[in-house]
């Protein structure tokens, strides 16, 4: 069978080309553009020191002064970001920090005749951030509207019967965002990751989450938006297990070469397809069983159909496996996998030899019978 034939530009990875150095876009440095930011620019620091702000589904008690059970109780914030007081009166909370909120509430209940003006008679204390929705655009996997920081029942119960100040949802952050979002692109640039949060912006650098370094892990809020900035180029520092890519990938494998006859007796089950993020094209042959075998049925060519992140056209790679095996250059011809990768395995020159044989004589044994009896 011929070589599969790729549209121009399709191939982003230098490992997908035949010949090293051949064709793959240089990087450049990531242009946003300036109508897609608000018109307030801050330093990520000042977006890193801001109190958590309360979303909808958040939880505070409120305590007031001299008041047992008609307004004292737990609150959880309503998708509109209001809680109701007394049955009758809607407060906007979300958005706003705990020391906000509680001067927020305070005020309208002295505005409504309901508590004195009499210091610390109103007091919000937080009980539980729960999940928000943010969005994730430019050089990740998933992009769109991603919900982090959900929590289970249990881990709600466990909250909800402490009687501590105050909580920590450590699904709400920027990185956590970015995973949830199947993780950065081989072609983000982690130096121009954007977070907008209402009029302002901030520029954050990343780099380091790849090295294990420290990096401005921001809280995030509900309505906040992230922007992954691209090189346009394929990096292979970025193709590994971090806290801003994914930790695994899931692949699709066929093998059903001989002698084996189906997927199942080639021991490709859902283990075999799921794999590390970083894993190359010959560990998934031999998680596919395409390596080894009769030295007949050796030289088996494997394919890999594959996707440009970037632009979204398909790649379709061959490779012959005993020369992944062998040759010295393994590496410069060796493709990393991207998530919902395909790859498959033919049979070698000699077992298709086999079946032209075996065709040609099931298709002339008849003949030949005929011609005996007649």
């Amino acid at each position: 069978m011929g070589k599969p034939a790729n549209a121009v530009g399709s191939q982003y990875a230098p490992q997908q080309f035949e010949a090293t150095g051949q064709g793959f876009a240089q990087c450049r440095d990531a242009i946003i553009p300036v109508n897609a930011l608000p018109a307030t620019e801050v330093a990520s620091h000042i977006l890193a020191s801001t109190p958590d702000l309360l979303a909808s589904g958040d939880r505070i008690r409120l305590k007031v002064a001299g008041d047992e059970e008609r307004l004292s109780r737990v609150y959880v914030l309503a998708a509109n970001g209001m809680i109701t007081l007394d049955g009758r009166l809607t407060i906007q909370l979300a958005g706003k920090p705990i020391v906000e909120a509680e001067r927020t509430i305070s005020q309208r209940l002295l505005s409504e005749g309901l508590v004195r003006g009499l210091k610390n008679s109103v007091r919000v204390q937080l009980l539980e951030l729960g999940g928000v929705s943010v969005s994730v655009s430019g050089a990740v996997f998933q992009p769109g509207m991603i919900r982090v920081g959900d929590r289970n029942a249990e881990t709600r119960g466990v909250n909800l019967n402490n009687s501590d100040s105050g909580d920590r949802n450590a699904s709400r952050t920027l990185t956590t965002t970015l995973r949830a979002a199947g993780g950065v692109r081989p072609d983000a640039d982690l130096s121009a990751v954007y977070l907008i949060r209402g009029d302002q912006w901030s520029r954050i650098d990343l780099n380091g989450a790849i090295y294990g370094n420290s990096v401005d892990d921001i809280a995030l809020t509900a309505n906040d938006r992230v922007i992954v900035g691209t090189r346009s180029c394929f990096q292979e520092a970025l193709v590994k297990p971090s806290r801003i890519t994914a930790p695994g990938i899931r692949v699709y494998m066929s093998n059903l070469s001989r002698p084996a006859s189906s997927n199942s007796s080639s021991a490709i089950n859902r283990d075999a397809t799921n794999l590390p993020y970083g894993t190359r094209l010959s560990q998934a042959m031999l998680a596919a069983n395409c390596v080894g075998g009769s030295a007949m049925n050796a030289g088996r060519r494997v394919v890999l159909m594959s996707r440009n992140p970037i632009n979204g056209k398909s790649v379709v790679i061959q490779r012959s496996v005993e020369k992944l095996v062998r040759n010295a250059d393994r590496d410069a011809k060796d493709p990393y996998l991207m998530p919902g990768d395909g790859l498959t395995c033919y049979d070698s020159f000699a077992m298709n030899l086999r079946d032209v044989i075996s065709l040609v004589g099931q298709t002339a044994s008849p003949y030949v019978l005929l011609k005996s009896i007649d």
